[in-house]
């Protein structure tokens, strides 16, 4: 994809970006993050490989770090096999040669999972949307913390760091008691964290009516270098269903 839009608008990328959908933010991306000839990971969330949740790198190491399908056989051939998404994505760098850094990076990854607390040694921890962070990828929720310093010190202490564990020790992580679902009165909790912004984006599409969804899906669809994804009214269909 990003080979053909080069090639149509005949540019060439600095640099590329790969991120989520589901990623919150409390601040910005900064310069220092771009180092031409390595790519940039968050720590933690690497269960046995590297954290892919989020990633930045030159032209030349994100074409290897996007590579994810068309690399499979040459990891096949040098013997690693029956991997998870992590530990393939450092197979794929470290095979390929690209050198790559970890920075803590100020985002996590919204969820409605549920996860047993307080997390055992194989568990995920569910960090509170309030945390200051940086979060770098784990998992949160809009809550109220239950788990907060002394406490998240017990508490990670006991996560495998080569698994599920996440920075803390700053006191940059306040946790969620996640086992079940999102508390009642989250929305308070969100648009107090996130601001009025994003409350109102929130507020906007809790109300949202289908007609008003597939209009958006075609603003969005316009903006779209490429688009290929089910027909936009059963993604308004399924998507308001599910609210």
């Amino acid at each position: 994809m990003i080979k053909s839009h080069q090639a149509k608008n005949n540019i060439t990328y600095d640099w590329i970006i790969r991120t989520r959908v589901d990623g919150y933010w409390n601040s910005p991306l900064s310069p220092e993050n771009f180092v031409p000839g390595q790519y940039l990971v968050p720590p933690g969330s690497s269960y046995g490989g590297l954290n892919d949740r989020f990633g930045v790198g030159d032209f030349k190491t994100s074409t290897i770090a996007l590579s994810r399908l068309s690399l499979i056989p040459k990891l096949d051939s040098v013997g690693f096999t029956n991997l998870n998404s992590e530990s393939a994505f450092k197979a794929q760098l470290t095979t390929q040669n690209v050198s790559y850094q970890t920075k803590r990076l100020p985002f996590c990854i919204v969820s409605d999972r549920k996860y047993d607390f307080p997390p055992a040694r194989y568990g995920v921890p569910v960090a509170a949307l309030s945390s200051p962070g940086p979060l770098s990828g784990t998992k949160c929720r809009p809550c109220r913390p239950v788990c907060v310093g002394v406490c998240v010190e017990n508490v990670m202490m006991l996560v495998e760091k080569g698994w599920s564990w996440t920075d803390w020790a700053d006191g940059s992580l306040e946790l969620c008691d996640a086992h079940g679902s999102w508390e009642n009165g989250w929305e308070n909790i969100f648009d107090r964290v996130a601001g009025k912004k994003f409350a109102d984006a929130r507020k906007r599409i809790h109300s949202l009516k289908f007609n008003d969804c597939v209009r958006d899906f075609v603003q969005l669809k316009k903006l779209a270098a490429q688009w290929n994804a089910p027909p936009i009214e059963e993604i308004c269909a399924l998507g308001l269903n599910h609210s």
